[in-house]
């Protein structure tokens, strides 16, 4: 009978000894996970600058070159960069836009919501205007205006 009690203690510590480790183990991966990962992720995910060091671009998103141009001085510089996408979400596009244009110092002016999108954003010195048109094949366009704002005259 004591043997039995022995066998049977010996088999719940070994239990418990083995859960206790998985548990070890899988919380120690999970702090792993949050410390290296989220910064990769985050990096990976949040875009591209293209021309505009201030005008961040989802990756996701395909630069028309052929179809964009920047014009740049010693004073400013100002350009039209367009980019497609085939089967995009446009909500998930103004929300990037939204959290990265605010991320990057810019001010959302207003903003437009419908079959075709506009978001006009500023800062002191210059504007940018992001249009985001659904076309009827499934493509979606962005297009961002970047340029000076105009001097006032008296």
């Amino acid at each position: 009978m004591r043997q039995a009690i022995f066998k049977r203690r010996g088999v719940y510590i070994l239990f418990t000894l083995l859960l206790l480790s998985l548990v070890y183990a899988g919380c120690r991966s999970t702090v792993k996970e949050r410390r290296e990962e989220p910064v990769k992720k985050e990096a990976e995910s949040a875009g591209k600058y293209y021309h505009f060091d201030d005008v961040r671009i989802p990756r996701e998103l395909n630069y028309q070159q052929k179809k964009s141009f920047v014009y740049e001085t010693p004073r400013f510089k100002t350009g039209i960069l367009i980019f497609t996408k085939w089967r995009i979400d446009v909500e998930s596009l103004i929300d990037f836009f939204n959290y990265q244009m605010e991320k990057d110092n810019w001010k959302l002016v207003n903003s437009f919501k419908g079959k075709e999108s506009i978001l006009n954003f500023s800062k002191p010195d210059k504007t940018c205007t992001i249009k985001i048109t659904e076309k009827w094949h499934g493509t979606t366009e962005v297009e961002i205006r970047v340029g000076p704002l105009g001097e006032k005259k008296m």
